[in-house]
């Protein structure tokens, strides 16, 4: 009877705390300096739901070890609803391959809120390059093993694993030249100094455009409304091929469900706006606004998908 009492006082509780949620500031950790798109994306949602609450929403960077830092501050603090992360691809799927020790688990750790924007990469070669489209391009790693270079923005990165898996998948062989940041890579792709590049869409769009590079393929399911004509890797005859650098929304875990479900109704309102759509257009990516279920489900899918293009390429961080 005491045990009964108590559990309904607690849940008295939490719906009381629930909804007076928030009153006071809120603090959204972003694990990557500013200027980024882990940023951007932060300080439009954060700006937009310190003006619906009527509280501060502090956008907090905390850059360091590829985004792992700032999750790992997010992830130990007390579930009460007033830390937010944006977390990442990088940091919480293929982190946990990546690093020996991380200072959080992507699945236990955390609690989804809503994915916010998914972003694909668009495989680019110099104009010179013999190879038309990405069905070309296997065909000629295939004939030609290790003649095929291609550049990153770093070891462990998206653009650096989609190729990876495409050279896992596709059975061909290709050389890895690591760069420190994109706008090298692309200038030494530009340059003919490597010959492809797995490239997000902002940077590479008025190359293509522009007739400076070629695009090949795109890494998501599928086509892109920017390049119609360019197909998707998998329709290039890697089956199931798939891999998008994506962002979302996450609290610790254990935050009460009533906070949870306010959080994934506001946030995912605020995607809605057209304002903030146009904002993000920039990113060249596809909103998503799923259920916090939905986003948990894609998670436990990529963490392992991920580490297996990790192993299987014996990657390792600088």
């Amino acid at each position: 009877m005491k045990k009964t009492f108590a559990a309904v006082l607690m849940l008295c509780a939490t719906v009381a705390v629930a909804q007076t949620y928030p009153n006071k500031p809120v603090r959204w950790v972003v694990p990557f300096p500013p200027g980024g798109g882990t940023d951007l994306i932060s300080r439009v949602i954060s700006a937009e739901l310190s003006k619906l609450w009527g509280v501060q929403v502090v956008a907090d960077n905390r850059p360091g070890s590829g985004g792992t830092l700032g999750l790992g501050i997010a992830a130990k603090t007390p579930a009460d609803g007033y830390t937010i992360v944006l977390g990442q691809a990088s940091n919480i799927a293929v982190a946990p391959g990546l690093y020996a020790k991380l200072p959080y688990d992507s699945i236990k750790d955390l609690q989804p809120i809503t994915q916010v924007i998914a972003t694909p990469i668009v495989i680019v070669s110099h104009p010179s390059f013999p190879a038309k489209n990405a069905k070309e391009l296997i065909a000629y790693a295939k004939t030609k093993p290790g003649a095929v270079t291609f550049g990153s923005p770093g070891n462990g990165t998206i653009g650096h694993l989609s190729l990876e898996m495409l050279k896992s998948m596709a059975k061909i062989d290709m050389l890895h030249i690591p760069y420190k940041g994109a706008s090298l890579a692309i200038t030494e792709l530009i340059g003919g100094q490597i010959v492809i590049y797995g490239s997000s869409m902002p940077p590479a769009l008025p190359l293509i455009n522009g007739g400076k590079l070629r695009a090949l393929g795109v890494t998501s399911a599928k086509r892109l409304a920017p390049l119609p004509a360019v197909p998707t890797i998998a329709e290039s005859g890697v089956k199931d091929y798939e891999a998008v650098n994506w962002y979302g929304v996450l609290t610790p875990a254990g935050v009460p469900k009533e906070i949870v479900a306010k959080l994934h109704t506001d946030i995912v309102r605020i995607l809605k706006q057209p304002d903030v759509q146009e904002r993000f257009k920039g990113e060249g990516g596809d909103i998503v606004g799923n259920t916090p279920e939905e986003f948990a489900a894609f998670m436990q899918k990529e963490v392992p998908k991920w580490s297996k293009v990790v192993k299987d390429a014996g990657v390792k961080v600088d």
